[in-house]
């Protein structure tokens, strides 16, 4: 198919100028026939539809030498380029080249060339009619339109095309920007945790030191240095933090954890969206981290549901398990981003699941509706 539509038109070409040959030949006593010699009659007709096999690399020259060169032929036989019907298929396709060309321009000096063109060799033709002067440059200005509107509507596709592409590429710059974002939350909370860590580690530490005996002089002293280097690390964590922060972050606000979804859950129901919380099996203690990014996976999850699913109700299940948290946001909506917004937390919720190794899936729910699970095993982040 490919081959054909890349070389057809040429093998056309070639079988016109064979036939125009042809047809001079076995027609040359029919009384309205060319009255040259067929020694110019046989090259004029191939040197008029010949120079449409060079239009790939001269796309305008090519189409309109067709016409140049059956007008100028007119002058010396007028009945030739009228009475071979191969070179009126070259006349046809040059029309059609020079209105599909992408300059506008070269297309309105092609409708020009064609309509004069055709209307030289009309009128050097000793048997045409006022008619035939009329209608036949406006039956080729026809293939020209045809020509037009086919460039019209590539350019329009391949507009198109590009709106897509560039809507695609900047999809995947926000998202990138999404999982950047997301990954220096966690970085802050996952930071702010372990300063607060240190800080009851430091405060252990000296308070253990000043408890020991004066005899443990030497064990003190090794306490000592335990602690500056906790207070001493504590200092650059805090500084850390303090550049990684962004203006509006909550400086040392403590941070929540499942504990706190009944408070989530009844912000989200007073903001206009009903939900219900369901808890199952027995709860287990989890990592300050590890219950922070379940936390937030409900937060964003719930957040997704309200901004771009058009749901009127969700409900949230939290299973614990002995090996792994189970998160499961279902609601009656479209699904995330049905109303063309890009919906990008759940690159964030799969930037947490991915931390821990655990697994997140999204989708239709088989009642309708759109479910969000997560699984967070419990044994720390793959390594």
């Amino acid at each position: 198919m490919l081959l054909v539509r890349s070389y057809g038109l040429d093998v056309l070409l070639i079988a016109a100028a064979v036939e125009s040959v042809i047809e001079l030949s076995v027609r040359r006593d029919e009384v309205d026939a060319p009255q040259t010699t067929l020694w110019f009659l046989i090259p004029a007709s191939v040197v008029v539809i010949l120079p449409l096999l060079l239009r790939r690399r001269y796309p305008f020259a090519a189409p309109a030498a067709v016409w140049v060169l059956g007008a100028a032929i007119s002058f010396v036989d007028g009945r030739l380029i009228t009475f071979v019907s191969g070179i009126y298929l070259a006349g046809m396709a040059a029309s059609f080249l020079l209105g599909n060309m992408s300059d506008e321009r070269q297309a309105r000096l092609g409708l020009a060339i064609t309509i004069a063109g055709s209307a030289i060799v009309i009128y050097n033709d000793p048997t045409h009619t006022g008619g035939e002067l009329l209608f036949v440059p406006l039956f080729f200005g026809i293939a020209w339109l045809a020509g037009y509107a086919l460039r019209e509507r590539a350019a329009q596709a391949d507009a198109a095309e590009e709106r897509a592409a560039q809507a695609e590429r900047e999809r995947e710059a926000a998202a990138r920007i999404a999982v950047a974002e997301e990954r220096a939350r966690i970085a802050r909370e996952l930071h702010d945790i372990v300063a607060h860590a240190m800080s009851v580690m430091v405060l252990q530490v000296g308070a253990v030191r000043h408890s020991l005996p004066a005899s443990l002089e030497e064990d003190g002293e090794a306490l000592r240095g335990v602690e500056d280097t906790g207070r001493s690390a504590l200092a650059e964590m805090r500084r850390l933090l303090g550049a990684m922060r962004s203006d509006g972050d909550a400086g040392l606000a403590p941070q929540p954890g499942l504990d706190r979804l009944d408070a989530l859950v009844d912000e989200v129901t007073r903001a206009g969206l009903p939900t219900e919380l369901q808890v199952e099996g027995r709860r287990v203690p989890l990592s300050r981290a590890l219950d922070l990014s379940a936390y937030r996976i409900v937060q964003e999850g719930l957040t997704n549901v309200r901004k771009h699913a058009e749901a009127s109700k969700a409900q949230v299940t939290v299973h614990y398990e002995a090996a792994e948290l189970r998160i499961e946001i279902r609601d009656d909506g479209k699904g995330a981003g049905a109303n063309g917004s890009p919906g990008f937390g759940l690159i964030g919720i799969r930037e947490r699941v991915k931390i821990y190794g655990g697994e997140l899936t999204s989708g239709a729910a088989p009642g309708g509706g759109f479910v969000l699970s997560a699984r967070l095993p419990l044994g720390g982040p793959s390594p």
